[in-house]
């Protein structure tokens, strides 16, 4: 009786620790990088942002490779959108709105101040387990179990009122957010009908769901509650500009071509299909299926629609690179990258694509960009990696390392990074800006290293 006490007290603890750590689904989800999709999010939030009493170059819109109709913050300014929620939407103004609840958290400081509904229904948990544990000294094992039971039931109520709480506030924040950014509340409101179809869906017997059992309050409420708000706005009938819903449509096509099933993506767009949302999208299904002509016959339509689109031809080069051609792909990236204000990620490709012609001629140029491109955006192990091969081909081992140690500690290779980093160390100048990059490096690494051999015992 006892170890039964005790393994159901383990599991009220557990279930409130995992539901405050907002930032777990981060390290199980791989983000999705791409400079047209970033650029469109930073400008559909930047009204937002500014709405919510933010910095808009401080707060980052991430989007995240994960099927799930779901956005969430963990900790920081950063709003992560999973894959799954921007394909289920329509529009523009649908992926406003989320936007604007999850500020309403970054503003509220919800994730911050987790620990404010943690701390009570750890404290009625405790006192439950105590009880129930001084009952069964006594001889009443059922009047102990009993004593657990409802202290479990009662504090993962009290979290529970206290998540719902935060997911009102952030409603209303949005609500704020909307209007003062002059953008039509429209979208918010039809996503959580969506959500609504998404909650019968996955429980059958919605009717008798519980609603003080959930972390969020029901999707139907919400929907009805920001309605009767929204609609007295003088923004409810605003207009999304229309450069935004075509860009809309040509990314969400985009993601679509580069995460689906490529027969998914022929139903979906048929070859009937003459749009450039569809060539886009068969573009990254024929080519992940193998098919190079029939990839670069999709880029080529678009190119003749916006023959220097510098997302067209990064597409083009990118296809022509990894198709074995890295000399044929040199002239779209350079011009994809001129003409996007040389963007990090593009220039990253075109680093690629240089040292992929195996030309000593072309390192020069490789390393130019590469630097450049991690001097913008220093978040990119393909590009550490690129430049540490520049760097292995001058013979300078030791910031060859140093770029090495860049990119596994990006990965999360904690072991790899430290031993690059040590072995960066030996060959630097003591005191320099790479010497001391390299010993942050390894002093993060050396430490995650150490927590990680700690752990198996503390469990």
């Amino acid at each position: 009786m006892a170890s039964r006490l005790l393994r159901l007290a383990c599991r009220c603890l557990a279930f409130l620790a995992l539901t405050g750590v907002a930032a777990e689904p981060v390290v199980a989800q791989s983000v999705l990088r791409d400079t047209e999709t970033e650029a469109y999010l930073a400008q559909i939030s930047a009204p937002l942002i500014k709405a919510a009493g933010l910095q808009p170059s401080n707060v980052k819109i991430i989007l995240l490779n994960d099927p799930e109709i779901n956005a969430f913050v963990a900790g920081g300014q950063a709003v992560y959108i999973q894959s799954g929620l921007f394909e289920a939407a329509d529009n523009t103004n649908e992926l406003q709105g989320v936007i604007a609840h999850e500020l309403g958290h970054i503003e509220g400081g919800h994730v911050l101040r987790g620990g404010e509904g943690e701390r009570p229904a750890m404290a009625i948990m405790l006192l439950s387990l105590l009880i129930g544990a001084a009952a069964m000294a006594a001889g009443g094992g059922d009047a102990g179990m009993g004593a657990l039971m409802a202290g479990q039931q009662a504090a993962m109520g009290k979290f529970l009122a206290f998540s719902r709480a935060q997911e009102g506030s952030a409603d209303a924040s949005a609500v704020r957010h909307l209007n003062e950014a002059h953008i039509s509340g429209k979208g918010m409101v039809s996503f959580f009908g969506k959500l609504k179809k998404e909650e019968y869906r996955l429980s059958p017997s919605y009717t008798d769901v519980d609603p003080y059992a959930q972390t969020h309050p029901m999707s139907e409420d919400r929907q009805a509650t920001l309605q009767a708000d929204l609609e007295k706005s003088p923004w409810w009938n605003a207009k999304t500009p229309a450069q935004q819903d075509i860009a809309f449509h040509r990314l969400k096509a985009k993601l679509q071509g580069y995460l689906d099933d490529p027969e998914v993506t022929f139903r979906r767009y048929p070859s009937s299909d003459q749009s450039v949302p569809a060539h886009y999208a068969r573009a990254y299904a024929y080519h992940k299926s193998a098919y190079p002509d029939k990839a670069n016959a999709e880029v080529a339509a678009l190119l003749a629609a916006d023959p220097h689109d510098p997302y067209f031809l990064e597409l083009q080069g990118q296809i022509l690179l990894e198709g074995g051609h890295p000399r044929d792909s040199l002239p779209p990236l350079r011009e994809a990258v001129a003409r996007s204000n040389d963007a990090p990620l593009i220039g990253s490709l075109l680093g690629q694509a240089l040292l992929a012609t195996e030309n000593p001629a072309d390192y020069a140029e490789a390393k130019k960009v590469l630097k450049l491109s991690l001097a913008r955006d220093n978040d990119n192990p393909l590009a550490w990696y690129g430049l540490g091969m520049v760097y292995d081909h001058e013979g300078d081992q030791p910031r060859a390392a140093l770029a090495s140690a860049e990119r596994f500690s990006m990965e999360g290779n904690d072991r790899q990074a430290l031993g690059a980093a040590e072995v960066a160390m030996k060959g630097l100048s003591v005191g320099t800006s790479d010497y001391l990059r390299a010993e942050d490096i390894a002093m993060t690494a050396r430490n995650a290293v150490s927590d990680k051999k700690k752990q198996p015992r503390e469990q």
